[in-house]
């Protein structure tokens, strides 16, 4: 689940505008412009043509009940753009992200100045507030009572169970019981410095853990609580792409009831709805059952579940990574036994639940968690769903034993569409949703098929038939629109593609590319983020050009992420290397980051079990698995990593591929058609030269000097 922050007008103020979050009258269409035009000075924006084009779709969508997908390009201002027709509709909206970083800009930034500056037309000041899962708030139960032990023994102190108070996990716990006195909000993203993982974990919940409000003493003073009637209460709510999976997938409410749906980073919602939607059954996770229900389960129970865990540890010790197409026998009856042990354990919970003594009851219900966890996933692996793919993994970084059972949809398109378009209307937007030049690759991915696709402009009385596919409508009827970017691609940048290289193989060990790779460093000064498709190719990256070139080479995984990106933005001559969470989300305008480096095309792994399974799964369906699968995924990272490198109207350089493929196959045109305009050439030489020039005219740094 993302963690991310949460912001919110003052409790006071909330109360005294109950009644203003009600239904309330729609601002006439006429008046748009005007309220775009407020909201844009407010924050000190330029209005761009392709905002305004957003603005009056969104409002179109709405009014006409359809779902709309936008491509609006860096620097468009699409929150904006779809922000203001929301508060001028007047119904609530869910606007739903994926990344910390635009959450916080949507609830620290774009809303207070967008809601004050709207005021004097819409005559009222909605609401909003941040919603997310309970477990990134701190439970105040667990602050003050103690945290449940893991051995089945009631309640116990994590600042000992931590190493004491002089240890660093047990000062962690000890800031946190500080920050519980401070904090009016409870959210783990407005604590800094953070904590780590392990010391949150002690003093945070998950749903199937939390005792309830009606049950725990701290029920009314519970900021998880607060939140949700805050949001009850809002015009606005930011969630985030999991919550959203939970809402409209589980059958599980836990988004206030709402008239239009924003799903902004729409490319991110396939991954993370399928994040959401997987289950893994693991050794440890079957182990802690055991232990937390020793105390209060029956002990016949509890033996079965041991048994049944030993059983099942001793089996995936061997066990060999790779989908199962069916589970063989023996472990079919491995499952088996934990299902039904953790059935066992479940039934005898309940019956202890009327006896349970008040430090009991959080006991109990951390183990009915675990049990009832167990169970659900035991289940699903033994139901053999054709709309399900199983598979072993092994993680090597836990040696023997850590091998586990995963299961995650085939698909996501089928439940997207049964749970996401009925009753509301749906925008998705997001800088890359045209690959290879179409929607209907992403369109289909999200639930929304091509043949519901109408016109991408509206003409007058142009109404589809059987309205946007509401309530029981089989089709939900959408449109595409392309609304640009303000920046000029042909001008700004260009995409260089390696022809003359080798084409790459398994091995990360590439002499061509790396000589090609400490040119083009060399040719701009540093300035280079090198996106790889695997760490092992970005480790023998980095190791090669620390040998070779004075620049300083930052790598993923040698610090935190922030920190990198932040040392990378402050020298030019800096380069920073890494894989998959570099090709999304970094923004470093200016001189820094004026060279952009792919080392291949970055397809998913042949014997990744999910990727290959969808990719047969469209093959023996009569379509193109390679293509729907394979290249739409790649495509996808593409567009995002060329995307890194246009940030501002006066950003210049070189986005270079070093994987000929893109040039040299078939379909090396659909993933050139899915990135930036930008000026296209093969041509080595022109490319150092190019580089060299933006360079010469950015802010002067010392000269790259190639060792030995």
């Amino acid at each position: 689940m993302t963690n991310d922050s949460e912001s919110q007008l003052p409790a006071d103020a909330a109360e005294d505008a109950a009644d203003d979050s009600a239904a309330v009258e729609a601002v006439p269409r006429a008046q748009l412009p005007e309220l775009l035009h407020a909201a844009v000075a407010a924050v000190g924006g330029v209005e761009r043509p392709g905002q305004a084009r957003m603005a009056e779709a969104v409002a179109d969508a709405v009014d006409h009940g359809e779902h709309l997908l936008v491509q609006a390009g860096t620097g468009t201002g699409k929150s904006l753009a779809y922000l203001v027709p929301a508060l001028a509709h007047g119904d609530r909206v869910v606007v739903a992200t994926a990344t910390l970083a635009l959450q916080r800009q949507l609830v620290e930034r774009d809303l207070p100045r967008t809601v004050e500056a709207l005021h004097p037309v819409l005559r009222r000041r909605p609401l909003f507030a941040m919603l997310k899962g309970r477990s990134n708030y701190l439970c105040l139960h667990r602050a003050n009572e103690g945290t449940p032990s893991e051995e089945g023994e009631g309640l116990f102190d994590p600042v000992e169970a931590m190493g004491g108070p002089a240890g660093k996990l047990g000062q962690e716990v000890l800031r946190l019981r500080d920050w519980a006195d401070e904090t009016e909000t409870g959210d783990r993203d407005d604590m800094s410095p953070g904590v780590s993982d392990k010391a949150w974990a002690q003093l945070s919940v998950t749903s199937k853990e939390c005792l309830g409000a009606t049950r725990c003493a701290y029920g009314q003073e519970c900021f998880a609580e607060k939140a949700r009637e805050r949001a009850k209460l809002a015009d606005v709510v930011v969630t985030n792409h999991a919550m959203l999976a939970i809402d409209a997938i589980e059958g599980a409410p836990v988004l206030p009831e709402h008239g239009l749906l924003i799903v902004d980073e729409a490319h991110e919602l396939v991954n993370r709805v399928t994040g959401a939607a997987t289950a893994e059954l693991t050794v440890g996770a079957v182990n802690r059952a055991v232990k937390r229900a020793a105390r209060l389960a029956n002990e016949k129970a509890v033996d079965a579940l041991q048994a049944a865990a030993e059983n099942y540890h001793g089996l995936m010790e061997t066990a060999q990574p790779g989908r199962v197409e069916e589970l063989p026998e023996y472990l079919a009856y491995a499952v088996t036994a934990i299902r039904d042990a953790s059935r066992q354990v479940i039934t005898s919970l309940g019956e202890t639940r009327d006896k349970a003594l008040s430090d009991e009851d959080a006991v109990r219900k951390q183990a009915m968690a675990s049990a009832e966890t167990l169970h659900e996933t035991a289940e699903r692996l033994l139901a053999d769903s054709e709309y399900d793919v199983v598979w072993i993994e092994r993680s090597d970084r836990f040696g023997l034993g850590a091998a586990s059972l995963r299961v995650a949809p085939l698909s996501v398109s089928g439940l997207l569409r049964e749970g996401l378009y009925k009753e509301r209307s749906v925008v998705l937007t997001s800088a890359t949703l045209k690959l290879g030049g179409d929607f209907n690759g992403v369109a289909a991915s999200v639930g929304l098929p091509s043949e519901a696709r109408l016109p991408d402009e509206r003409k007058p009385g142009d109404n589809p038939e059987g309205g946007a596919g509401f309530g029981d409508e089989p089709v939900p009827h959408w449109r595409g629109i392309d609304v640009g970017s303000p920046f000029k691609y042909p001008k700004q940048g260009i995409l260089y593609v390696a022809r003359h290289l080798a084409d790459p193989g398994r091995d990360p060990e590439r002499p061509d590319m790396l000589d090609e790779l400490a040119e083009l460093i060399g040719a701009a000064g540093g300035r280079t983020l090198g996106l790889f498709s695997s760490m092992r190719g970005a480790q023998a990256a980095a190791e090669a050009m620390r040998e070779r070139l004075d620049n300083r080479i930052l790598l993923q995984g040698e610090d935190t992420l922030g920190e990198l990106i932040r040392e990378f933005a402050s020298d030019a001559t800096t380069c920073l290397f890494g894989t998959l969470s570099l090709w999304q989300g970094v923004d470093v305008p200016g001189s820094a980051c004026q060279l952009v480096v792919m080392d291949r095309i970055p397809f998913p792994r042949p014997d990744d079990p999910l990727m290959s399974a969808r990719q047969k799964d469209v093959e023996q369906r009569g379509g193109n698995g390679f293509m729907a699968v394979a290249a739409t995924h790649a495509a996808l990272l593409m567009a995002q990593g060329a995307g890194r490198l246009v940030r501002a109207a006066d950003d210049r350089g070189v986005v270079a591929v070093l994987d000929p493929r893109v040039e040299t196959k078939r379909y090396g045109g659909f993933f050139r058609s899915s990135m930036p305009e930008f000026w296209y050439t093969t041509d080595r030489n022109q490319v150092r030269r190019s580089l060299a020039a933006i360079d010469a005219s950015a802010a002067p740094v010392r000269p790259v000097a190639k060792r030995g």
